[in-house]
């Protein structure tokens, strides 16, 4: 008979979907968001919706990781560790916007300086401000909460992988680089060449200088289509080179194991597969092998194992996308890890 293991508290449909905008309280860097915890919810379910570790939630709450969560209970969820003003995510990862009320007599510089000095311009930019003044009771958005796509119910607001005002700097940098590489060199035969293009406009085809613009264009598009082939698929999964990375810099562990399986959306296409373990630290690519066929996959951990009666006698647990690749047809099984201290 199928087991469910601790499915509930990985499956992000089975989470109450985060349809309301976020709203932060508290001072910067003591930010947090309240949430109200929902049927089937505890503290490993919450803290995939809002990445972030159970381990940072109780204490900031003066509770116990250990201790139940009660129905409609109030959390408050510290979020100091995964709010952005700047920067970019991974490509599984998205950015949702943070809010906050405008009060009364409040300014936006004000605002803009409680929320980590955060530069006005870009708080105009986000809210689409064009004046100074803005209505008291106003939402606004002083920042973007990063989560994983695949285990955060908040994923479908996102905004993408780039915060707002990135997009600006990032085509200033590649505008200034042309420009450049457009400065000639100071040297007689630069000089002489560009003087020579400049008396023979109608001869263009000849001249030294469109041959290697020509050269470079083509070399341009041949680099975009190359990018544009879908990446080889590596066996074992796509965290294969974290795992190698981490091989040559870490104590390495190896030890047999009983794994259970959670349900997830992640690795059937991307091959990105994920586990959970007790001993290895979150981020730890694990090299999980079935010694029945040989088979093996490389599996990020996300965090702990719940403790749960279910999971007792587990020493780790990971997608059915995993599972899948290893062969595994029983929701327990027998197997071998490989990972780095």
């Amino acid at each position: 008979m199928y087991k469910l293991i601790f499915l509930f508290f990985l499956i992000p449909v089975f989470t109450t979907a985060q349809d309301k905008k976020l709203f932060v309280e508290g001072v910067s860097p003591h930010l947090y968001i309240n949430h109200k915890v929902q049927p089937k919810e505890n503290y490993y379910s919450i803290g995939r919706i809002y990445n972030i570790s159970p381990r940072e939630i109780a204490p900031f709450n003066k509770l116990q990781l250990e201790n139940g969560l009660s129905l409609g209970q109030i959390l408050k969820i510290p979020v100091a560790t995964a709010f952005f003003q700047s920067g970019s995510a991974d490509a599984d990862e998205t950015f949702i916007p943070v809010y906050h009320t405008l009060k009364d007599k409040e300014t936006l510089s004000r605002v803009a300086k409680d929320y980590n000095n955060l530069p006005l311009q870009s708080l105009k930019q986000w809210n689409n401000i064009k004046g100074e003044s803005v209505k008291k009771g106003s939402n606004l958005i002083i920042g973007y909460l990063k989560v994983k796509k695949e285990l955060s119910a908040l994923a479908k607001n996102g905004i993408g992988a780039t915060i707002p005002g990135n997009e600006l700097a990032s085509t200033q940098t590649q505008v200034k680089d042309v420009h450049a590489d457009k400065i000639p060199e100071k040297n007689t035969e630069n000089a002489t060449a560009t003087v020579k293009t400049q008396q023979q406009p109608n001869k263009e085809e000849t001249t030294p200088a469109k041959k290697e613009t020509t050269k470079k264009q083509t070399e341009s598009v041949q680099t975009v289509e190359a990018n544009n082939k879908p990446a080889k698929q590596i066996k074992g999964g796509t965290f294969k080179p974290m795992y190698e990375s981490q091989e040559k810099t870490g104590e390495m562990v190896k030890e047999e194991a009983t794994a259970g399986i959670f349900k997830s959306t992640s690795g059937w296409t991307d091959k990105k597969y994920y586990c959970l373990h007790n001993t290895a630290a979150p981020g730890t690519i694990i090299k999980i092998t079935n010694p029945a066929n040989k088979k093996f996959v490389f599996a990020k951990v996300l965090d702990l194992i719940p403790d749960i009666q279910q999971n007792n006698n587990l020493s780790i647990i990971i997608s059915n996308a995993a599972a899948d690749e290893l062969g595994a047809t029983e929701n327990n099984f027998n197997c071998l890890l490989n990972y780095s201290k």
